[in-house]
């Protein structure tokens, strides 16, 4: 447990004293937050929207308006619901985002898609949910795609840049199917 009483000192300007973090404290501070991320992708790509409901900011493709929400390739979520805690997104500054990924990009990284979990479960497999900076599939919508890194750093989101592009050119063919 970290030594509040340097933690105090440390912020109120006392020489010498530096702060002990845990580990979770450190890579938190470490990583952009939600808001940074959420921004990072809306000026990468063109014609996304953002939408917030019940907590969870969504990136939309969606040039001209032209459907009532778009087409989705990203979330990012902060807090746990009711079916879903798998990610132990309780935890002060803890937030999950998440890409809809082309079937192809997700089983060269994870292999065969799991199976629908049934309500309030996970899919099955042997990856660490609550895991920071770590990329695994979604613990809830793999089955459809899915992949999610809890606050990532930035040398994960570079890192990530390839399944940006690959979750953003999904949504793109998704809306021009959808127009028709």
């Amino acid at each position: 447990m970290p030594n509040q009483r340097s933690n105090i000192a440390w912020y109120c300007g006392v020489p010498g004293m530096k702060p002990e973090f845990s580990v979770l404290e450190e890579k938190v501070m470490a990583a952009p937050t939600m808001n940074e991320v959420a921004a990072m992708l809306s000026a990468r790509y063109g014609d996304v929207s953002l939408a917030t409901s019940w907590g969870e900011t969504a990136l939309f493709y969606n040039p001209g308006k032209r459907l009532p929400r778009g087409i989705y390739f990203a979330t990012l979520k902060d807090h746990d619901g009711a079916n879903d805690k798998a990610s132990a997104l309780h935890r002060h500054g803890v937030f999950r985002l998440s890409l809809g990924l082309p079937r192809g990009d997700y089983v060269s990284r994870f292999g065969a898609m799991p199976l629908r979990p049934g309500k309030g479960g996970v899919v099955l497999g042997s990856w660490d949910f609550t895991a920071l900076d770590q990329l695994s599939p979604h613990p809830i919508y793999a089955w459809m795609g899915w992949v999610a890194v809890l606050n990532p750093s930035h040398s994960t989101l570079a890192a990530l840049s390839p399944l940006f592009d690959a979750a953003f050119d999904k949504a793109r063919h998704g809306f021009r199917r959808r127009l028709g």
